[in-house]
């Protein structure tokens, strides 16, 4: 028989089961009853039910309802987030600057977002080497082999032109004149890593290199500005390159251009890379160790009919095609000029060339580089070109 007094308990009981659940699935919930039991600080710390006059049920009020919930982790999957990815290509002995890097865009972007990372190497990779770079972060980090068809120079090449072709770059004093494993990176970067198993199911993508800086803050996220604004290639530093190291490289450009016209966009950016209207090359391409961009672009018709027909030509090998121009003439011919954009406020440093922001964006990104000095309109900087495209 239902009495009073267990008719009492079965409520109370009732009431604090589901009290306790929806503090566990509800935060609003927690923090609600926890302002509330604040103000009504009850006197008592626990009471006694009776049941059935022989059982009695302790309930702890105060301890229950004023109990904190613990800490909680940020779920990113509440945040609105693009479909990308950070891509690093490095060795194993690239231990030290791999981490680096991976620690700076931790601090300055990454630990706010949570994106992934995807490193690719041409052999595996050590467990030391796992163990130091998964510990700098809390995202996901995918390790993965580089296809040996995507890395080394295919048989079909002639290897005693290519290996002219190198000494006669080392005669010449060229940076990477004599390196083969270069000319298989420049290749991979060019028309492969975008098809790389573990990048297949992403979009956009952020190049990082070893031994980086990153100099500023970045409070908004980079990848939904390309998604949102549509641009398909985003870069920070522009420069010319070395003549010697591309010699036909522009001719073999016009050469596609003649034979597949309809790829060329209307509203192109071809007055960055010319200044005759394509007669010739200026050398000016964005620097591609540093560049957000979109894989479908890529992965697309007009890019993949370019690659292929500069890959019949073997100008990797026999010259010195650098995946920075390559990625910069394609860019600029088969998109619009209004895709491709400047992270003037991403504060960035590769080598000896870095850019820095100024102004409002320098503030506002608490960078450590000096405004002052910056690349961006030195001599050899092609950022003035750009930036004429819209005027």
């Amino acid at each position: 028989m239902l009495t009073p007094r267990r008719f009492v308990a079965v409520i109370v009981v009732v009431v604090l089961g589901l009290h306790y659940i929806f503090g566990i699935v509800l935060e609003d919930y927690e923090k609600l009853s926890t302002r509330f039991t604040d103000h009504l600080r009850f006197p008592i710390k626990s009471i006694t039910l009776g049941v059935n006059d022989t059982t009695a049920l302790a309930v702890d009020l105060a301890v229950v309802s004023t109990q904190e919930s613990k800490p909680k982790k940020t779920d990113f999957t509440e945040q609105r987030r693009a479909n990308a990815t950070f891509v690093l290509l490095c060795r194993n002995s690239d231990l030290a600057g791999a981490a680096s890097s991976i620690q700076q865009m931790e601090d300055r972007f990454n630990r706010n977002y949570h994106y992934p990372y995807v490193l690719l190497n041409e052999e595996p990779f050590t467990e030391e080497f796992k163990k130091r770079v998964s510990i700098l972060t809390d995202a996901p980090i995918s390790f993965g082999l580089i296809p040996k068809e995507h890395w080394f120079q295919p048989d079909w090449i002639d290897e005693n032109k290519a290996r002219d072709g190198r000494t006669k770059m080392m005669w010449q004093g060229i940076i990477y004149a004599g390196s083969v494993p270069y000319r298989n990176m420049c290749r991979f970067n060019s028309g492969f890593f975008f098809h790389h198993e573990l990048l297949k199911p992403y979009r956009y993508y952020w190049r990082v290199e070893p031994e980086v800086k990153f100099f500023c803050d970045i409070a908004y996220d980079p990848f939904l500005y390309m998604e949102d604004h549509d641009k398909i290639y985003g870069f920070t530093i522009s420069l010319v390159e070395w003549e010697a190291t591309i010699p036909t490289l522009w001719s073999t450009v016009k050469e596609f251009i003649a034979e597949y016209p309809q790829y060329v966009q209307p509203n192109n950016a071809m007055n960055f890379l010319s200044d005759n209207n394509g007669e010739s090359y200026n050398l000016c391409h964005y620097w591609s160790n540093f560049e957000i961009a979109d894989m479908d672009f890529w992965r697309g018709e007009p890019y993949q009919a370019f690659f292929d027909y500069l890959e019949s030509k073997g100008g990797f090998y026999y010259e010195r095609w650098g995946d920075a121009p390559v990625h910069s003439i394609a860019a600029s011919l088969f998109a619009r000029k209004d895709q491709i954009h400047f992270f003037r406020d991403i504060g960035y440093k590769h080598d000896f060339f870095h850019h820095c922001p100024s102004g409002d964006d320098w503030s506002r990104g608490r960078c450590s580089c000096n405004p002052n000095d910056t690349f961006d309109y030195a001599p050899n900087s092609c950022l003035k070109r750009y930036e004429n495209l819209f005027v």
